[in-house]
């Protein structure tokens, strides 16, 4: 005899699991990251741009900022996107060896990147001009430090996808975590255009 419990049981828990795509939910899930990740900087321009004129009888981005500097480093992350990109091709086409000398070109790119933002960084503190000095450099140091911890987080993550090819190779796994590493990286890119322009550029012209 058929019980409520059993008629419960039935309609609310399988036996088995549906199949899926192998890959599928990670690309799903780190889709549903990179939209949160979105939000968070969204919310940090959003707050820079309340702040961004509050200078409280301080400098202003005429007299901090090194256009011609920034520009480089901007081109350190632009020449990295694209040599993941030549990475990429190379996964594709099964060389191991050139993926890994592509990604380390990468690395290298991201760590120069970093380089010229923390000199950046420790050239406006020594003049004075630290996060704690306006509501425009407590906004200015948490948008663009957000970005650059995202990219300190990347190159961690590509060395260590990096030994994972050398020991294991390009193996589906670890071609699905280049994939998704490869978004991310794209995704800091895009970001990065958002705060040259909206900080860097819009902030000369005020």
């Amino acid at each position: 005899m058929t019980t409520q419990a059993d008629l419960d049981r039935e309609r609310f828990h399988l036996d088995e699991e549906p199949h899926h795509p192998e890959g599928s939910s990670t690309m799903l899930g780190f889709w549903i990251y990179l939209m949160s990740d979105c939000l968070i900087f969204a919310m940090l321009f959003a707050t820079y741009g309340v702040l961004g004129t509050s200078y409280a009888g301080g400098p202003g981005p005429k007299e901090l900022f090194d256009l011609p500097l920034v520009a480089v480093n901007t081109s350190m992350l632009l020449l990295s996107s694209i040599t993941y990109g030549f990475a990429m091709l190379a996964m594709t086409d099964g060389k191991r060896g050139a993926t890994q000398g592509w990604l380390a070109i990468t690395g290298l790119f991201g760590l120069a990147f970093l380089g010229i933002e923390l000199y950046e960084f420790s050239h406006l503190i020594h003049e004075g001009a630290g996060p704690q000095t306006s509501a425009f450099l407590s906004s200015f140091f948490t948008l663009v430090g957000t970005h650059g911890l995202h990219v300190t987080f990347g190159i961690v993550w590509l060395v260590t996808l990096m030994v994972q090819v050398q020991v294991k190779g390009l193996i589906p796994a670890n071609r699905r975590r280049l994939m998704c590493l490869s978004l991310f990286w794209h995704f800091l890119d895009v970001i990065w255009i958002g705060v040259f322009t909206f900080v860097y550029l819009m902030g000369m012209l005020r």
